[in-house]
């Protein structure tokens, strides 16, 4: 077999950055009218030339084809040609069915093909929203500050979600210019992406042209928010004070608000929504909802898909644990077990709802799992591993093959994240917009026993799926191209349970 011209190599990789960054102008116009560009379910907008060229190198590993920039820039070039109504567009997707097609011996180009793939939406102009929705934070911790930061990027055209006001205590004189530097910068997830200039008249941040108000008030039941222009809004409780359906119901007495949504596992009759599993449940006469925890986000795809294929005798779920600003930075005084001492110097053994909370989500899996956690010293991104016994023996390959697609094809592909890396570690997932991502190369199968490490940055994958959730509570659906991008399920592979 002859060797490549290593000579070549530096001369591919020029020509595919230039076409990554021709990409760049082009996906940033289609955003602006709301159609958003993605890369087997990675978006594409408000990437760097570096970031977009990673995002082709990750898919060509993980989908084990071809894909590179000389096959998807065509594509982004024909979608800015059409005249596109709002809708999300996987160019990687559509990309490889041209190249498959053309394989085929179909002379099609790339314009006759995307102009046939999109039909649905060429002069559909239907906003996603008739209104802006308007989103209330009520807290500006970590979770409070991530989810603002996910509501600034995904601004588009502005008749979307749109963040109006962040509530806080009253704090000391420069606490608006604080708060906007914990914006401005942090330490796990680096520098926001944008400029964010404090208003301190109009107690005012004003985030990449975004004006949102800091109200600062004790008494939550004392807002009129309408005097702030705030209308019908969901409020985001990112707290996790008051976590059952009365004491989050106080926020509906005040003037503005339509909707509460708690970032905490609910209690009661509240339900708890995983944005890809059970979001279809999500009712318009609901005005109270949770999104559950970040470790029920995390293993609840898992245990659907994997319970889906093969069925789930029993098991256990350990979940390895960033800390968490509710442990002590030294040893001292806390309510908890354990919990009291120097969360940066110890492993901690606590305990975790998550067993509880996938009896509510996946009842067919009430009484058949236990769960634990340890809290560990690290800041951000937290490990789950899955021991379960299955119904029927499988293999590993059939295991990662699944999983795998799971995470390119499936309706979970926004929840599930797949990796064969065995190099990678917990702080190589910082940032990662999945609800979990699989390492398959720590999988381990032995007949019918099946162990699955999947890591969740517990912080922003946490909120990505809050924002999913919000959402499309507010009623934001986008037509897919293809349409048939992301399946309902796994029916291609699904083998029967009962035949297990």
């Amino acid at each position: 077999m002859a060797l490549p011209n290593l000579e070549d190599y530096f001369p591919d990789w020029k020509e595919r950055e230039a076409l990554a960054e021709a990409m760049i102008p082009l996906i940033g116009r289609l955003y602006r009218k709301n159609v958003v560009v993605y890369c087997y379910g990675r978006a594409l907008h408000n990437r760097s030339v570096t970031d977009i060229m990673k995002t082709h190198r990750f898919v060509r590993q993980v989908a084990e084809n071809e894909l590179s920039e000389f096959e998807s820039y065509p594509i982004v070039e024909a979608l800015s040609k059409l005249d596109l109504g709002p809708s999300h567009a996987d160019v990687g997707k559509l990309a490889v069915r041209l190249m498959e097609r053309q394989q085929q011996g179909d002379d099609i180009t790339p314009l006759e093909f995307v102009r046939e793939a999109s039909a649905h939406v060429i002069g559909r102009h239907i906003k996603p929203l008739a209104k802006p929705q308007d989103v209330v934070l009520f807290g500006f911790g970590r979770i409070g500050r991530l989810l603002a930061r996910l509501l600034i990027e995904k601004t588009g055209g502005g008749d979307q979600l749109v963040l109006r006001a962040v509530v806080l205590r009253p704090g000391k004189v420069d606490d608006i210019h604080k708060r906007a530097a914990l914006l401005r910068r942090d330490s796990v997830h680096g520098a926001f992406n944008g400029t964010i200039r404090v208003d301190e008249a109009n107690q005012c941040l004003i985030v990449n042209g975004n004006v949102v108000r800091m109200i600062y008030e004790d008494d939550r039941t004392n807002i009129d928010y309408t005097r702030h222009g705030i209308d019908n809004a969901i409020l985001i409780d990112n707290t996790g004070v008051w976590r059952d359906e009365d004491g989050l119901g106080e926020h509906l007495r005040s003037k503005g608000i339509s909707r509460v949504l708690l970032t905490a596992p609910g209690k009661g009759r509240i339900k708890n929504i995983v944005s890809g599993v059970n979001s279809h449940q999500l009712g318009d006469d609901d005005r109270v909802l949770s999104c559950g925890s970040c470790t029920t986000n995390a293993i609840i795809p898992v245990l659907k898909a994997v319970n889906d294929n093969w069925g789930i005798v029993h098991g256990h779920i350990e979940t390895v644990h960033a800390y968490t600003p509710d442990q002590n930075l030294h040893d001292n005084y806390h309510k908890s077990d354990r919990r009291g001492r120097a969360a940066p110097l110890n492993m901690v053994i606590t305990e975790t709802g998550a067993s509880k909370a996938v009896a509510k989500l996946l009842p067919e899996l009430d009484g058949k799992l236990t769960a634990n956690a340890i809290r560990v010293p690290t800041p951000n991104v937290s490990l789950a591993i899955f021991s379960l016994t299955l119904r029927r023996d499988t293999t590993l390959e059939e295991v990662n093959g699944y999983l795998r697609d799971a995470a390119l094809n499936s309706s979970l592909q926004r929840q599930i994240d797949y990796t064969s890396s065995k190099e990678r570690v917990s702080s190589d997932y910082i940032g990662n917009r999945h609800a979990c991502s699989i390492d398959g190369g720590a999988t381990i199968v032995a007949g019918n026993r099946l162990i699955v490490y999947a890591y969740y940055d517990n912080e922003f994958g946490y909120a990505c799926q809050v924002i999913r959730v919000t959402q499309k509570w507010a009623g934001i659906r986008y037509p897919l191209i293809p349409n048939d991008v992301a399946r309902t399920g796994f029916e291609e592979m699904r083998t029967s349970v009962a035949a297990g």
